[in-house]
């Protein structure tokens, strides 16, 4: 996540017709959609087993939901300042809680909190920003740092911005990357053997290879382009956001850009029943693009 802006909170439900994308992953005669608008800085969204997207509005310190039925809600006020989301395989929200630079598990629908992750090696994490969870149930999560206002905490404690794993039986945490600037997106794929990771300090994306036991081999240059959140279709296509949204295919070709109206664009999912809505935050609004793909496994 970007360093937020701050403008005045208001709730608006409103449509925004564009021009359809031509040969790319847009449904025929899909046009960009805005659902609602007004907030501070949107993030995270995370798609549950009915289709239903939960996101968060960090600096209103709360996750929103926005239902299969169209009507947008609050979920949960305060939430630790989460930023990242992520559904598990048991259908509890992972959350970046970024107020105490935390990885938690929200239950749905009681909301009981769950503190997976406060520190490494006894020392606070930088702030976990993005998360995604494997088949095994498995979590793997980026450590960037933005130094936040509303910290109650010293310096910076953590050597370097890193990515972790923690292990299914939520007892090890292992730094599984530690040779970037500034891990951001994250995602895997369908299969659950190759992970995406992109380091938005130097512009890059990497693929990586999951091994059984959590760790990563055989990193390899994906694209020259970095990323704050992530998400991948059926076909294998990676999307990117920030300046819009940038989709390459399973190879690092470019296929396609989404123009989105708003100063950045965070963050990233399939949605919906059948998950072939992509919902995209960026900045003060939400949105929704049909697509011609769907989305797969952890969104």
């Amino acid at each position: 996540m970007r360093p937020i802006l701050f403008t005045t909170l208001a709730l608006a439900l409103v449509f925004l017709s564009r021009p359809a994308l031509a040969d790319g992953i847009a449904a025929s005669g899909a046009k960009l959609e805005l659902l609602a608008h007004d907030f501070k800085f949107t993030e995270g969204p995370a798609t549950d087993a009915d289709g239903n997207v939960y996101f968060t509005d960090q600096p209103n310190d709360r996750i929103m939901k926005w239902g299969v039925d169209g009507k947008l809600s609050v979920f949960m006020q305060p939430c630790g300042r989460s930023n990242g989301l992520c559904f598990d395989h048991k259908g509890n929200l992972l959350a970046c809680a970024d107020e105490k630079n935390e990885l938690w598990s929200i239950s749905i629908p009681d909301k009981k909190v769950t503190v997976l992750v406060k520190d490494y090696h006894g020392k606070l994490l930088n702030g976990p920003n993005d998360v995604w969870e494997t088949q095994g149930g498995g979590i793997y999560f980026t450590d960037p740092y933005y130094k936040r206002d509303y910290w109650k905490r010293g310096p910076k404690e953590q050597d370097i911005e890193a990515v972790y794993y923690l292990s299914p039986d939520r007892k090890k945490l292992t730094r599984v990357i530690d040779d970037l600037k500034q891990p951001n997106g994250i995602i895997g794929a369908a299969d659950g053997k190759t992970l995406y990771v992109a380091d938005i300090g130097a512009n890059k994306s990497y693929s990586y290879t999951v091994n059984p036991d959590g760790s990563l081999t055989d990193k390899k240059l994906f694209c020259n382009l970095g990323s704050d959140g992530m998400t991948i279709d059926d076909e294998g296509n990676l999307y990117l956001t920030g300046h819009g949204v940038t989709v390459f295919d399973k190879t690092g070709k470019q296929i396609d850009k989404i123009e989105i109206k708003e100063p950045w664009t965070a963050n990233i999912c399939f949605a919906g029943k059948d998950r072939q809505t992509l919902f995209i935050t960026a900045s003060q609004g939400v949105y929704a693009l049909r697509t011609r793909t769907k989305g797969v496994g952890s969104q």
